[in-house]
């Protein structure tokens, strides 16, 4: 027992759901929500409820979305002929914020990983193979783990035959680290993925 009300526990429980959202954290957040004015506090739930109402997957390439497509999607600006995929929509978010691609995505729902009972059925990919139609490229950006390469390798070989470019992003030493630091994994990655000058 720590002597807060039941209706303020109630509040640091659920907040602390939240990743990355200790117990401490999370009474903080209690703390201000208390202090604020009711309208404030009524707008937030308002904000929270619309949420679950309206944002939904896009039917297309399972991005977020407030209609049937996602804004990506329905962008007729976006190059239809790249399609970079992705383990989950916070992946998509951080190429619009790099901002050099223009292509459009295709977000898998995760990866292959038998340990966890996650197969290729579980994901979106075979929507993903619909989509290539007439697509040139195809940009396969899983994270770099035993499970995104396997669920890279794995899509790979699923469109194979198909006259399209299938790249991989390239993994190396990141700007500005010595040699000296770097792992052996990361430097025999970029040594393997070497480019010319």
């Amino acid at each position: 027992m720590n002597g807060l009300p039941p209706s303020l526990n109630r509040i640091v429980t659920e907040l602390s759901r939240f990743p990355g959202i200790g117990k401490k954290t999370a009474q903080r957040m209690a703390f201000h929500l208390l202090d604020r004015s009711r309208e404030s506090v009524e707008e937030l739930a308002e904000a929270l409820l619309s949420l679950k109402a309206n944002v939904r997957e896009c039917r297309r390439c399972h991005h977020i979305a407030e209609g049937d497509l996602c804004a990506i999607c329905s962008d007729t600006r976006r190059d239809s002929a790249t399609i970079c995929v992705v383990e989950r929509v916070l992946d998509v978010l951080i190429f619009e914020r790099m901002g050099e691609y223009k292509g459009l995505y295709h977000v898998l729902g995760g990866v292959i990983s038998p340990l966890d009972g996650v197969t290729p059925d579980d994901l979106h990919i075979s929507d993903l193979i619909e989509r290539l139609a007439d697509v040139k490229e195809m940009i396969i950006a899983t994270h770099p783990s035993m499970e995104g390469d396997t669920t890279a390798l794995f899509i790979a070989q699923q469109v194979q035959g198909l006259p399209l470019k299938i790249t991989r992003l390239a993994r190396g030493i990141p700007m500005g680290t010595n040699l000296e630091f770097t792992n052996e994994a990361t430097l025999a990655s970029a040594f393997t993925a070497r480019v010319d000058l």
